[in-house]
């Protein structure tokens, strides 16, 4: 652990001067250092934001995001209570928040990981998305304080759609608007990493992690962020696959039932022209997901998403009738 981490415990009166606690370092920190630490009024977690991002390509973002995610836990906190972890202090890069014990509140992907695939959790996935950004829609406060279109370009769009397109020169043109297109809309508070790795599994519904790309902008984006998830799970866990896709119906269904303050059909089409560029990122981006590493996999990947992107469908149900109709 560095010593501003220690300097910053100590000066926020978490540990007394001469304390030594007991820190274990925590699994997915790609972004971040991440650890537990046993304070003497118990125990924390502790995240540090890094200036370059732990992937095979130079992944650079400003650690100001840091503060960024602090705020979104206070915003969606008040949208929706017991939906985030309890914030206890942040600055200097450094975010202490509540631990909360992986045997009460186990990891979605891990759920998902073992074919634990529950439509139920996908829906109230959906109702908590839904009103976080039903309740930050069209604030002026809340659009001022995440004006932070810097740090989503730089690790949202320039790495996942940016770099898709480098990759595919052919698919440039379509890959560029829909990137310029969601730069440009601006009507909720955007979580940015929706992933099953980043929500617990509550007793009390789903908890939402990981806010640090967090940005007032396109709402479509969480929910084409988190279906493209769903679908690609399928193919890590084939056995799982039906249940995977009621798991993705039942979360947008849930989601767009709530929109209210837009069109449904308006975010729908945004988030379905934008799912196939997301699921040709997660093979071709800067982020790659880990869990697809044989080559057929990819190729299935690449090819579904390339004629997903060609057809522009503006509607879900054709995206997720041809991965249900399609097998590697």
């Amino acid at each position: 652990m560095s010593a501003q981490v220690l300097e910053f415990l100590r000066a926020a009166g978490l540990m007394p001067s001469r304390y030594e606690p007991r820190m274990t370092p925590l699994p997915g920190g790609v972004s971040s250092d991440i650890w537990k630490i046993d304070l003497p009024a118990g125990a924390v977690c502790v995240k540090q934001a890094l200036p370059r991002l732990r992937v095979a390509e130079r992944w650079e973002a400003p650690v100001e995001r840091n503060r960024t995610e602090y705020e979104w836990f206070r915003a969606a906190g008040k949208a929706v209570p017991g939906a985030v972890p309890q914030v206890i202090a942040q600055g200097d890069g450094v975010l202490v928040m509540e631990y909360l014990d992986p045997a009460r509140h186990p990891v979605w992907k891990e759920e998902l990981r073992q074919g634990r695939a529950d439509p139920a959790f996908a829906r109230r996935v959906g109702a908590a998305l839904a009103a976080i950004h039903a309740a930050t829609a069209g604030r002026e406060d809340i659009a001022r304080t995440f004006a932070t279109d810097a740090i989503f370009h730089a690790i949202r769009l320039e790495p996942y759609l940016a770099a898709s397109a480098r990759r595919h020169p052919d698919l440039q043109e379509i890959l560029f608007s829909l990137m310029n297109r969601t730069a440009a809309t601006r009507l909720a508070l955007v979580h940015g990493d929706v992933s099953p790795k980043n929500i617990l599994v509550g007793p009390r519904g789903p908890v939402f992690l990981d806010a640090e790309c967090a940005w007032y902008g396109d709402p479509a984006f969480d929910l084409a962020f988190c279906l493209n998830h769903l679908l690609l799970k399928g193919l890590w866990v084939p056995r799982a696959k039906a249940r995977l896709l009621e798991c993705f119906d039942a979360l947008a269904a849930q989601y767009l039932s709530q929109v209210a303050w837009e069109a449904p059909v308006e975010l729908e089409r945004r988030a379905a022209t934008l799912l196939p560029a997301l699921l040709l990122a997660r093979i071709d981006g800067k982020s790659p997901v880990e869990y697809l590493a044989c080559e057929p996999d990819r190729n299935f990947v690449r090819t579904e998403a390339r004629e997903l992107l060609l057809s522009a469908s503006t509607t879900l149900k054709p995206i997720r009738d041809a991965w249900q109709g399609s097998s590697t």
